[in-house]
């Protein structure tokens, strides 16, 4: 340790611990990994004195010690009765409420992303999706006003007023008649359509479109609608014994999850389905056997609310039942219900963030087609949203097998040429068939001989179907993913339509292998592209999920749908059958897990435990981490165009009540709880005011020295703002200035290192383009001002103790958030960063935010872009990996500034992100490296004051 000006030592990476360090309360607090043979592991710019930790303890354990210090000559007169310990009490409570309140504020700005992107993507939804979301972003919205009257009692009781308009404004847009359907029980195919979602769910509600709207066919059918879903719940009591089940739920506890779903399943199979219901359900069944002169076998597929809409494609996570007899279609029906709880179902629920209540299960009812091939078409590549090729997967049996991915596929591809051509066939070994049973049920056989070899359908055949997908693409007005079967008489049957999720990455199965070195396995189907690592974990049966670890990759035969229950924890999958007409396989792509299908010996090849890289878009196995390919692997996600339907135009009117932002700037009058219009606004109103509120708690209780103090370094002020919650600062400083080596907050430090890590360089070259779209933007907004004009805007606050940091800022356009909790219990930690806005327009905005996402994601956190904002985490880990994680952050506020200016120019946008994934490497990536707070220059610390 050495002295800085005079003041107390501080440790320097490297530098040797001196025998009386240990003496110190410091060393008998910090944790084992921050020192090691005698030299620190870790750079920490910060004095050491008794009594200061740098981990360890919650954010108050010191609390009462620094309120001791707290009053400079004596107590003023007035505080004469407010002892430490009501203080204390009363900062605790203060702080406790401004935590959830600003949990409540992620999750509000959550949801409302969520719905920003259903209502630009393509996926459909109803009605229960936009209740369910407008009533979740209104309850967090009211949390905050709650915690925020909690914060400053009675000082914005005004609040709740302005928000019970804002609902009653959005209860308004919601306002309609009962959809039709809403209260029958069964509905017929004929009649459906998706004006009708709610009451049959989407899958019935997509093959109602196509009996209505195109005449190709489908089999003759009906839907067991929602309100039978609910009648059968209700009446069985079942009601209130599953959602006290769920609150035990969680997904990652699958041996807790395995026991409930068996519960759950078990109860509704067991139940006892209401007179009303098994009346309406046998009567639409005579009525659907009439025509034929016979009981017809049938199969019941799930339609479950939500299932396919915005964002969410369920694919494969419910039952299906397959040639069913007429007096089996009770009992079937209830299995089809229970697969509700599947283990699979639950997790994704889960893992998406789904209300159980939000998924009513409709089942719909369709004539069994004995097929002798069946299959899944593509109207556009969804590996590649360039591609506009119709591809088209097949087998020969029910279709089940290809989307099971128990075998593997033919694939033909279909031109959009008039009339459309032939352009490529892939005929594959084919050694498995499903088909139905001469009674009733399924069963799969071995192909035999030569014919597992043959074309599963003619060319003439492909070509048809190509022709069926361009139409039922114009129906839908977007891509689709389309189920068909061809019966034993030739004819050609549609069981399922749905739109298709696309991925703009350029995962073209045709173009040659990437080579990075010998390969372990090469061969199979991008099935999902990307590039994934970890260890190998083989699974050969169900029991085996239990075990799965987190970031394994998942290696086995076949490619069932109940894989998808652990996807969350899965970094690729590597299967020998299957391929990406598979629900597994829709399933890794909407989760981006890469995904690699139909690769021969897999399962021989890999061995378990060992590191490998999969590169699912190469088609290849690597031994090790091959960083260089898991560094290129971001996929860069392009915004759908809005769409124009009944229920987009709802949607539209509810978020004009809830997304749109008037309140910018806090320092003019009209920020004020009457102008708020919106719930975006009470959401900013509320964050803004809690800030405020809890800076201005040490000047209530007068102890100024508690008040927020301005960083001064080498005697020029600037634009940080330091309020100390607890033990931040070495020691009580007076004035209005802190220098940086009295503040001795661990995440702060951290996040300091990597800001001056690297000398900026200045705003990127922009040209007119660049320039003319932030004009435009800026214009469009005469409430969005530029940094210098908004004392909000030129400030950083942070509120910090020493092992807690939250960092609010606003850099020029763009509003942040850092917070971390660094200590000594590593399941405790955390780093988070959330960064929205800029000056360009959305495009550029939306690919700023994805370029920062990619590069935190590579750098190890968790990542998600909503809209033209990016969410990142990293939590869980021991204390170097959180400072490195804190100077990643810090680098990159720095460095990505007034990047959205060049995010149309991708060759400019890759060369710094080539740049910045280069610091990161060699100069944050390793500690040693960073630049001292002693060595910032003077041209550095002037940019500070204009971050």
């Amino acid at each position: 340790m050495k002295g800085v000006q005079g003041r107390e030592p501080f440790c320097e990476k490297g530098s040797p611990v001196p025998p009386e360090a240990f003496s110190l309360p410091l060393a008998r607090a910090a944790l084992p990994s921050l020192f090691q043979n005698g030299t620190w592991l870790v750079k920490r710019k910060m004095p050491i004195r008794p009594g200061i930790r740098l981990c360890g303890g919650d954010v108050f354990g010191t609390i009462k010690r620094v309120l001791a210090g707290l009053f400079s000559g004596g107590e003023p007169e007035d505080a004469s009765a407010e002892s430490g310990e009501a203080i204390q009490a009363e900062f605790k409570r203060r702080y406790h409420h401004f935590k959830l309140l600003l949990t409540a504020n992620k999750k509000a700005l959550e949801i409302m992303s969520e719905m920003e992107e259903a209502l630009h993507g393509r996926r459909t939804f109803g009605m229960s999706f936009i209740r369910a979301h407008s009533t979740a972003v209104s309850v967090n919205v009211y949390k905050m006003v709650e915690h925020l009257n909690a914060i400053a009692p009675d000082t914005y009781a005004v609040l709740y007023a302005r928000l019970k308009d804002i609902q009653r404004g959005i209860g308004e847009c919601l306002q309609q008649n009962a959809p039709e359907g809403s209260e029958a029980l069964v509905v017929p195919f004929a009649k459906a359509g998706r004006h009708m979602a709610d009451a049959v769910g989407g899958k019935v509600a997509g093959l109602g479109e196509i009996v209505r709207r195109t005449g190709l066919p489908v089999p003759p059918g009906f839907a067991v609608t929602a309100r039978a879903y609910h009648r059968l719940m209700e009446e069985n009591d079942l009601v209130d014994e599953v959602n006290r089940l769920l609150q035990t739920a969680g997904p990652d506890d699958q041996a807790n999850l395995l026991i409930l779903s068996s519960r759950i399943r078990n109860a509704i199979t067991e139940a006892k389905v209401p007179d009303d219901v098994a009346r309406a359900i046998k009567g639409a069944y005579k009525e659907l056997c009439a025509p034929f002169g016979r009981e017809l076998p049938v199969s019941l597929r799930s339609s479950a609310l939500g299932e396919d809409e915005a964002g969410q494609t369920f694919a494969g996570q419910f039952s299906s039942k397959l040639n069913v007899s007429g007096e089996d279609i009770l009992t079937s029906y209830k299995e089809v219900l229970a697969s509700k709880y599947s283990p699979q179902a639950m997790t994704y629920r889960l893992s998406r963030g789904i209300p159980d209540e939000d998924v009513a299960m409709c089942v719909g009812v369709m004539a069994m087609v004995d097929a002798a091939s069946g299959g899944v078409i593509y109207s556009r590549n969804p590996l590649d949203i360039r591609d506009n090729a119709i591809h088209i997967h097949s087998a020969f049996g029910l279709p089940k097998s290809v989307v099971d991915g128990s075998v593997a596929t033919d694939e033909f591809v279909i031109s959009r040429d008039e009339p459309p051509r032939l352009v490529a066939r892939h005929i594959r070994d084919k050694d498995q068939v499903f088909v139905c049973l001469p009674g009733e049920g399924v069963c799969r056989t071995e192909t035999a001989g030569e014919r597992a070899g043959e074309p599963s359908i003619s060319d003439a055949q492909a070509l048809e179907l190509g022709r069926a997908a361009v139409a039922l693409e114009t129906m839908y007005g977007a891509p689709v993913d389309v189920e068909w079967a061809l019966d034993t008489a030739g004819k050609i049957q549609f069981l399922q339509c749905r739109e298709l999720v696309q991925l703009p990455g350029g995962g073209d199965g045709d173009a040659p292998r990437r080579v990075h070195g010998e390969t372990l396995a090469a061969g199979g189907a991008t099935a999902s592209p990307g590039v994934g690592s970890g260890p190998v974990f083989v699974v050969r049966r169900e029991a085996d999920l239990l075990r799965f670890p987190r970031g394994g990759v998942l290696v086995s035969i076949e490619a069932p749908p109940r894989y998808a229950s652990i996807i969350d924890r899965v970094a690729a999958i590597v299967t020998e059958k299957g391929g990406a007409a598979g629900h597994l396989a829709n399933v890794a792509r909407e989760f981006r897990v890469p995904a690699l299908m139909g690769l021969a010996g897999a399962t021989r090849l890999l061995v378990p435990e060992a590191v490998v890289t999969v590169d699912a878009d190469g088609r290849a196995v690597y031994p090790g981490l091959v960083r260089e390919l898991v560094e290129a692997a971001a996929v860069a996600r392009e915004p759908a165009p809005e769409r124009v339907t009944p229920m987009h135009a709802i949607l539209r009117r509810v978020m004009d009540r809830i997304t749109p932002l008037y309140l910018i700037d806090p320092n003019v009058p009209a920020f004020a709880p009457e102008n708020c219009r919106t719930l975006h606004d009470v959401t900013r109103f509320c964050h803004e005011k809690s800030v405020t509120e809890m800076f201005a708690f040490g000047q209530e209780f007068h102890f100024s020295k508690r008040a927020a103090k301005q960083l001064k370094y080498k005697g020029t002020a600037m634009k940080w703002w330091f309020l100390n919650l607890d033990d931040g600062f070495t020691h009580d400083v007076t004035g209005k200035y802190v220098k940086l080596e009295e503040i001795c907050c661990i995440p702060v430090g951290a996040l300091w290192d990597g800001i001056v890590a690297v000398p900026w360089e200045g705003p990127p070259p922009v040209d007119g383009r660049g320039l003319l779209s932030i004009i435009a933007q800026a214009s469009t907004n005469p409430q969005l001002e530029t940094a210098t004009h908004s004392s909000f805007a030129e400030r950083n606050y942070f509120m910090i103790s020493s092992n807690y940091m939250c960092l609010s800022s606003r850099f020029g356009f763009h509003f942040c958030t850092v917070e971390a909790l660094v200590g000594e219990r590593p399941q405790e930690n955390y780093v988070s960063f959330q960064f929205k806005g800029g000056a360009a327009e959305y495009s550029r905005r939306r690919r700023r935010a994805e370029f920062v996402a990619e590069i935190l994601e590579v750098r190890g956190f968790a990542v998600e872009v909503n809209e033209d904002a990016s969410f990142a985490r990293l939590g869980g880990g021991a204390v170097p990996e959180m400072l490195t994680a804190l100077m990643v952050v810090g680098y990159m506020l720095m460095h990505t500034r007034q990047l959205d200016m060049i995010m149309h120019n991708e060759p400019l946008v890759q060369s710094y992100k080539r740049k910045i994934l280069a610091d990161l490497e060699t100069v944050v990536g390793l500690p040693g490296h960073v630049m001292p707070a002693c060595q910032i220059s003077e041209a550095d610390a002037e940019a500070q004051t204009s971050v």
